[in-house]
């Protein structure tokens, strides 16, 4: 895969219904590739057979979710980093998604932010042996997530920097940075190589990306032009039974 794609979340997407039928109608849309959140809560075997049965890919999952803003949690972190890496090679894939924790509210946000950061040199060895690349995510606080550690983009960034690894990057979620600080077109052309992965929604409602105020075509456009060739994974609840429509509609949006 050497161009900007779309991925599809199958936990957000299908929710409640089988692999097989995620899958089937991923690949019915002409999309590459699916995601999913935890990989240790699934049953894989069977996860995989779908995955093969209908040519796709996986193009992220996640981390386990242990805080890194919690200097007392960073073994612990570290040992699911590893964990997630080795299911990332039975997976195939080259992503893994990390939350970084709620907010202390006893601990100065210096504080957590260097914790952050020292989690994240810890790991990024273990993930430089092994090719994966692992993606912190923002996420809203006014909807979504109230009490999350890292809401803006640009603090995302600096921690980037700060770690200084090629394996260390973001994925920057549009639906959440369109809440919390919108400037969307600006803060990804200015920061392409600092993103590994992107996620998409509708907003608001995080529902299908054509209903909302969000120009995703538009934005697509800007991504590819900028010469990222990842994924973005769409990651929304959608409002209509048949998912086909909405998900081949955003396909032919990169072609």
């Amino acid at each position: 895969m050497n161009r900007f794609s779309p991925s599809v979340c199958i936990d957000a997407v299908f929710e409640g219904r089988t692999f097989q039928e995620a899958c089937r109608t991923v690949r019915e849309a002409g999309i590459p590739a699916i995601e999913f959140w935890g990989w240790w809560d699934k049953d894989l075997d069977a996860l995989q057979e779908a995955q093969h049965n209908n040519g796709l890919a996986i193009s992220a999952c996640c981390t386990q979710f242990i805080s890194l803003v919690n200097p007392a949690d960073r073994s612990a972190y570290i040992d699911g980093v590893a964990a997630s890496i080795d299911a990332a090679k039975r997976l195939g894939t080259k992503i893994l998604i990390s939350q970084v924790g709620n907010f202390r509210e006893d601990i100065s946000r210096a504080a957590q932010h260097d914790s952050l950061v020292e989690g994240l040199r810890e790991a990024a060895p273990f993930l430089e042996k092994a090719e994966v690349t692992l993606v912190i995510e923002p996420l809203n606080e006014r909807v979504n997530h109230p009490g999350y550690y890292l809401v803006q983009s640009d603090e995302a960034f600096q921690i980037i920097d700060e770690v200084n690894s090629d394996n260390i990057k973001v994925v920057f979620d549009i639906y959440h940075q369109q809440i919390s600080e919108g400037d969307l077109i600006e803060n990804i052309r200015s920061n392409i190589d600092r993103i590994g992965h992107f996620h998409a929604a509708g907003n608001p409602g995080r529902h299908e990306l054509q209903k909302g105020e969000i120009a995703y075509p538009y934005i697509f456009e800007q991504i590819q032009t900028a010469g990222f060739t990842g994924y973005v994974g769409l990651e929304y609840w959608p409002t209509d039974s048949e998912c086909l429509p909405a998900l081949c509609e955003v396909a032919a949006w990169f072609h």
